[in-house]
């Protein structure tokens, strides 16, 4: 009998209009694909014009050699974050498969919802902080495929908070959050 994995995305409503998502996506294997910069230029372009087409605004954005964050906010009543997504990944895909024949993405992507929009600064901070704590570059503003639509995020860099995705507070050896 084949495993069937659950699926752990919320229902599509909740994807819809004003909210605030936190996106990750990792490359096929975690290929490092995008160790290219050339080619993460194209994929953020691909992001940039489809955010815009599904009104989406981009607060944060950083693409790692195998995976994108972003920080995305619907603008209209009509945003769709599951269609965004799925255009994006489709998009890069098919501009990927003329250059390589391997898969780019993962068949699925993690999602955050902010509910909490006063967070949405320290998040874009965790997202570009992340070349930094892989030891791709001394400081966020020098990594060339990171950026922001709405947020003086180089400013925001220097004063980074210690935001962590809610997953990873379950990771063995990770600090404990204090409940109280």
């Amino acid at each position: 009998m084949p495993f069937l994995r659950k699926d752990t995305r919320l229902a599509p409503r909740n994807y819809l209009g004003y909210g605030i998502y936190f996106i990750t996506i990792c490359t096929s294997d975690r290929v490092p694909r995008f160790a290219d910069i050339s080619l993460g230029h194209l994929a953020l372009g691909h992001l940039i014009s489809l955010a815009a087409r599904h009104s989406f605004l981009l607060h944060a954005f950083c693409l790692m050699p195998d995976h994108l964050h972003f920080l995305a906010e619907g603008n209209s009543p009509e945003s769709n974050l599951l269609r965004f997504v799925t255009a994006f990944k489709q998009r890069t895909s098919l501009a990927h498969k003329n250059r390589a024949h391997a898969p780019l993405w993962q068949a699925k992507f993690y999602d955050h919802i902010l509910r909490v929009p006063e967070q949405s600064e320290s998040v874009a901070c965790y997202i570009w902080a992340n070349p930094v704590r892989r030891g791709l570059c001394q400081d966020a503003v020098s990594y060339p495929l990171s950026g922001s639509q709405t947020l003086a995020w180089k400013r925001l860099c220097a004063n980074s908070s210690q935001w962590r995705p809610p997953w990873k507070e379950f990771l063995p050896g990770s600090p404990r959050k204090e409940r109280g």
